[in-house]
Formats: C-alpha cells, structure tokens, sequence
C-alpha cells in the first residue's frame, strides 16, 4: 500500500513564495506518475502538476511559469516549488501517484491534503 503525506502549506502574501513536498512510504519511484492537485471548496479537484517516471512534466495553463514539480527518488519526496503565489491559489493542494504512465484525473494513491491560503 502506499501512503503520501504532503506538507509545507501555509499561509502567505501575494507574491510570496511556498514549497510543498510529498513523501511517500513506499519507493515513489516505483510510481510511474505522480501529481499535484488542488481544490478550492465546492468544485472540482483539478490537477496543475504532474511527472513521470522518466521526468516528463505537466502543467496546467495556470500555474506555468510560477510552479515547478519535482521529486528526489533518494529522499523518497515529490516537491510543488510555488512561486508568485497570487490570491486565487489558494486551495488544498493533494499529491498523488499512479502505476500507470499519467496520473490523470484518478489516480488510485492520495496524501491527505495540505492547505495553502495566499493573502492580498
């Protein structure tokens, strides 16, 4: 079973800078995918980073150019560097992984969630 516990949330300013990261009980890389996600209460769970096995990202139109994803296969963690943080980022952000080659929109393995809040 694998268990992802994210941190690294919290709050602040608009401008401002946070980076989450991700561990895994397990090997993460034995995943071939893994992914950030986030949620803003009352919609839908929306992936805005993603890699792969072999280092290929994703992002979505939103946060390219201020996040970056990255993973340390050695200290087992998936990291979301976030950067020129703005107000409308602020959401529960979840890590995820998957056996198969894109995380996708369900993927089987969740951490529990770590909120971010970016102040005006």
């Amino acid at each position: 079973q694998v268990r992802l516990v994210e941190s690294g949330g919290g709050l602040v300013q608009a401008g401002g800078s946070l980076r989450l990261s991700c561990t895994g009980s397990t090997s993460i890389f034995s995943l071939n995918s893994m992914g950030w996600y986030c949620q803003v209460q009352g919609k839908e769970r929306e992936l805005i980073a993603a890699v792969s096995r072999r280092g290929s990202t994703y992002y979505a139109d939103s946060v390219k150019g201020r996040f970056t994803i990255s993973k340390d296969n050695d200290r087992n963690t998936l990291y979301l560097q976030m950067n020129g943080l703005k107000p409308e980022d602020t959401a529960m952000y979840y890590c995820a992984g998957a056996y198969s080659d894109f995380v996708g929109r369900s993927p089987p393995y969740w951490g529990q969630g770590t909120q971010v809040t970016v102040s005006s």
